[in-house]
């Protein structure tokens, strides 16, 4: 199955998933969570990193364009991190741009009073509706967590482990403290596996197609060989001298000298005894 395929497939996993979910899963989810929120801060506090991300991710962008711009070469490390950088914005432009078209509610009321799931049995999607109070699909801190995740169980997949429960953690935290339907965290981590997934693919269809680094990308230039003296022998040209010794080169080679000529050339043969 080719890696297109298999992203089909995802996404037709992921839109059957979302649909579940917003049918039959998020209502009876968010208000459990709600009747049990005695430790909504501890379910906060894991979703705390996704926020340092974003800022990490334009520095580090910056910062290694500056590196490749000074003509310095890309080592792995800082190519992983660049790549995520870079996964990392995209996903985050997607993930604002699928926010205002889809309109959702949140679970609970958040923001200036905004209408909610538990405030106000408001739920559903507004699509293109706008605004902070309309944006809970799909959810930008899973999108940004996978967004970097995915690269790095790419490029780096020792860790993958330790990436899992990265991820895991973020879900439950964001779930656990009502902060997003469930539906809403599993859109956001298609959104940001996706970017993640694309962005090496990019890269690596670079590299696959031999594509030499031209100047400034990283790559000091190698002086070019000087030229080799051509080894094709010379070749006198023809004048009166060499027409005029022709014949008699011709008649060396025609002639050949007596002392290689077999004695019994020219001799009758004497018969044998009997």
């Amino acid at each position: 199955m080719t890696a297109l395929r298999r992203w089909l497939l995802a996404l037709l996993l992921t839109a059957v998933a979302v649909v579940v979910c917003y049918l039959w899963i998020d209502r009876p989810l968010a208000l459990l969570v709600h009747v049990n929120s005695a430790q909504r801060e501890t379910f906060a506090r894991l979703t705390y990193l996704p926020d340092l991300l974003i800022p990490l991710a334009a520095a580090a962008f910056v910062a290694f364009g500056l590196w490749a711009l000074a003509g310095r070469p890309l080592s792995k490390i800082v190519t992983v991190g660049a790549l995520c950088s870079i996964s990392l914005i995209v996903a985050e432009t997607i993930k604002s741009q699928l926010k205002f078209a889809c309109g959702r509610l949140w679970p609970e009321t958040w923001v200036a009073n905004n209408p909610s799931f538990i405030h106000d049995g408001a739920y559903g999607f507004n699509l293109f509706h706008g605004g902070a109070g309309y944006a809970s699909f799909p959810s930008g801190h899973t999108a940004a967590t996978c967004a970097v995740i995915s690269v790095l169980w790419i490029m780096v997949p020792k860790w993958r482990p330790l990436y899992a429960l990265v991820v895991l953690a973020v879900a439950v935290g964001l779930i656990g403290a009502n902060y997003h339907f469930l539906s809403d965290v599993i859109a956001g981590g298609f959104v940001g596996t996706s970017t993640g997934w694309m962005t090496v693919a990019l890269w690596q269809a670079r590299q696959s197609r031999g594509v030499p680094p031209q100047a400034g990308e990283g790559e000091e230039k190698v002086p070019a060989p000087p030229p080799q003296a051509s080894r094709t022998p010379r070749i006198p040209a023809a004048g009166p001298a060499r027409k005029h010794s022709e014949p008699n080169a011709a008649r060396r080679v025609v002639e050949a000298p007596r002392s290689f000529v077999p004695k019994h050339v020219g001799q009758k043969e004497m018969p044998c005894a009997p």
